[in-house]
């Protein structure tokens, strides 16, 4: 499953553009989106969900282009975990999750095996008799992810999947997306970079509408080599002037004074140390935040 975008451009009726002649592929296997608020990620999802119809440009499908004649082919490919998302709060989880299988098609036996299947997997079991709305907002995720695996799809969308999420859950859903990935695409929207560097490894970088990046994530990290810095500094005043100066991306107390982790295009005139950089680093110097 490969998903091709070409030009893509999305104007709203304020004539604000939300995605601006943008182009990317996303190939088989997790691929991950990074971006600022605003940047686009959540207009980019609902176009390859077919919610929202471009302006120019084209989206295709293995081949199969995005337009009103094949969306019910694409829809019936698709699963989708929005952001937000509050299903039917007087129903159990259970009853929620059979009436959602039952809207994408899913045969009965089928859904009945795949959702004990994933309750298990996302240790829902015991929940399953509760009502919609007694479950926390992790719960909740938990719940809104299961039914966008109900009907298998082949392209599966979803933003921020572990918001909410204690650590643990989090790596169970990680794991289980990885497992259902194999021969699968996934777009993997998400704000916390340890999930994604936990799951794959080619992804995106969008701001304002375009991509700034899209590779792998290695090829990321190297593009910010010779940009970070560890420096160690006295006191707070020293700290202040570093951060009204440079993009600061840690700062830790220590017994010798404040270390801090800074970004900049050039290096800085303050002593410090060159350092390795991660992909929080690489994300911040690619989206032009380093000054």
């Amino acid at each position: 499953m490969s998903i091709k975008i070409h030009d893509l451009t999305v104007t709203f009726k304020n004539k604000v553009t939300a995605i601006d002649h943008a182009s990317l592929e996303i190939p088989n296997g997790i691929f991950g989106l990074l971006g600022e608020n605003g940047a686009g990620k959540t207009t980019l999802m609902r176009v390859l969900t077919t919610v929202l119809s471009p302006t120019g440009g084209t989206v295709s499908m293995d081949g199969m282009l995005y337009c009103e004649e094949n969306y019910p082919k694409i829809q019936r490919q698709i699963g989708y975990l929005p952001q937000e998302i509050d299903l039917y709060p007087g129903l159990t989880v259970q009853e929620c999750l059979e009436y959602m299988g039952d809207l994408a098609g899913v045969p009965k036996a089928d859904c009945q095996k795949r959702i004990r299947y994933y309750l298990e997997k996302t240790s829902l079991t015991d929940h399953r008799k509760k009502k919609m709305r007694q479950l926390s907002g992790g719960m909740k995720r938990r719940v809104g992810l299961i039914q966008a695996l109900l009907n298998e799809p082949k392209f599966l969308i979803v933003d921020e999947p572990t918001t909410g999420l204690d650590p643990e859950e989090r790596i169970r859903i990680r794991n289980l997306l990885v497992d259902f990935s194999e021969c699968r695409t996934i777009l993997f929207s998400i704000h916390v970079v340890e999930d994604l560097t936990a799951v794959c490894s080619q992804l995106a970088v969008m701001k304002k509408g375009k991509f700034l990046y899209a590779g792998s994530m290695k090829e990321l990290v190297r593009t910010a080599r010779g940009h970070v810095w560890i420096c160690l500094l006295h006191d707070e005043a020293q700290a202040r002037e570093a951060e009204r100066r440079y993009h600061i991306s840690s700062k830790q107390l220590s017994e010798n004074g404040i270390q801090i982790r800074l970004i900049s295009r050039d290096a800085p005139d303050i002593d410090c140390i060159p350092a390795e950089p991660t992909l929080e680093d690489a994300y911040i110097y690619v989206s032009g935040l380093g000054k």
